[in-house]
């Protein structure tokens, strides 16, 4: 009985950081369908303005997560995730008062993407440990499930809230909902750490980055090339193939696979087949890369045919990301010892954001040509990861786990 009650994931500590990541991650992204039409009508400039100014934010998060991995490594974890949340949600009231100066937006949008880099870092940390290891896999897993969610309705709620034509409404609720979730975050209770897992304040750019984990991240970045290409130019891809009707449903689908996945994959983790998770996760995903890829030349043969194929998918890349999201997790975490998890969680969360910015940029170049061609790089890219995964990831992991 008391070890049944000692692994017990869905505990008040766990379900209030679900709840509080959820709202964080919902507040913003209210906010990522709504921004470029917000800068078009308030500032009037065009779209290579629009996106020069919404990458700031990406450059920002890249910016600040090896700090935000050594900050939340050194000081009290639960402090550092209050002090970031709180001051993400300050951020959303500039947003009221920048209305006339593109600069000061701006500049806006890069202290927003600090307070962001740094609360997810250290969101991602705390999580784990208010988990038993146990059942961390799964733990991870649904903790997942919660920005899927904001994925699949934060847009829509977005969208839905500027139709009025009132901005100032959309930002107050990214505000409120923030608020929320913050409210949340300060009732969670962490445990104390142990002397062995504290750190000194020690420089050094071991501490900035997982060094043991720099495989691992190449083979991470590989994979979110092909996923910042699809959340970026799938529905525009979906629109030249002549897919017309409800093609903004791929993302809802997609989120649906990211979430089925979840049920499963992170039950297995704990079991111990991490990589075999990983590996599953990499093949369905480049199943998914391959319908992308062929989709132009299905929907010119049968434009039925071509509504299947989106759709199916839209569910397979969802589904194979979702797998192997909590497994390349914790591959992560395992590799570090337990008082560099944020550090590793930085790293593992520094990968991923490398790669999807890079996505966005080499799918924008490509797709001058052909969308077709973004998707069968992606395709191309999946499996030089899945390749590299086996090949060296997997060996090296085997042999420098700590747990």
């Amino acid at each position: 009985m008391e070890q049944v009650v000692k692994d017990r994931l869905w505990t008040r500590n766990y379900i209030f950081v679900c709840i509080s990541a959820f709202l964080m991650s919902f507040s913003f992204y209210i906010l990522v369908p709504t921004l470029p039409l917000y800068l078009e009508s308030t500032f009037h400039i065009d779209q290579g303005m629009v996106g020069i100014v919404l990458s700031c934010y990406v450059i920002a998060v890249l910016s600040v997560r090896p700090f935000a991995g050594f900050i939340a490594d050194t000081f009290p974890r639960k402090q550092v995730y209050v002090i970031a949340y709180m001051l993400f949600v300050v951020s959303f009231l500039g947003y009221f008062a920048v209305t006339s100066t593109l600069a000061l937006f701006i500049l806006l949008r890069i202290f927003h993407g600090f307070t962001f880099g740094m609360l997810t870092t250290a969101g991602n940390t705390l999580v784990i440990d208010v988990m038993p290891s146990s059942r961390r896999g799964e733990g991870l897993g649904y903790y997942g499930v919660t920005n899927n969610l904001a994925m699949a309705f934060g847009p829509m709620t977005g969208l839905f809230v500027i139709a009025s034509g009132n901005y100032n409404l959309l930002f107050m609720t990214s505000l409120i909902t923030g608020g929320v979730g913050l409210l949340f975050a300060s009732a969670v209770r962490t445990p104390r750490r142990a002397m062995s897992d504290k750190v000194e304040f020690k420089l050094s750019a071991d501490r900035f980055f997982l060094k043991e984990g720099i495989r691992a991240c190449i083979a991470f970045f590989l994979l979110a090339i092909p996923y910042g290409m699809t959340t970026s130019y799938m529905a525009l891809y979906a629109e030249q193939s002549g897919i017309t009707h409800n093609a903004g449903l791929f993302f809802t689908v997609m989120a649906a696979g990211l979430i089925a996945s979840r049920l499963h994959s992170g039950k297995r983790v704990d079991k111990g087949y991490i990589t075999e998770v990983i590996r599953l996760g990499m093949c369905i995903a480049f199943v998914g890369a391959l319908g992308e890829a062929s989709l132009s030349v299905i929907c010119g043969k049968s434009i039925i045919a071509g509504y299947v194929t989106y759709f199916v998918t839209a569910f397979l890349f969802g589904y194979g990301f979702g797998t192997l999201f909590p497994a390349y997790n914790t591959l992560f975490i395992n590799l570090a010892p337990n008082s560099r998890r944020a550090t590793a969680n930085a790293s593992y969360l520094t990968g991923w954001d490398v790669g999807i910015g890079t996505g966005m940029l080499v799918g924008g170049y490509i797709a001058e040509f052909d969308y077709a061609y973004c998707y069968m790089l992606g395709a191309g890219l999946i499996l030089l990861s899945l390749i590299f995964f086996v090949g060296s990831v997997a060996p090296h992991f085997q042999r420098h786990r700590l747990r």
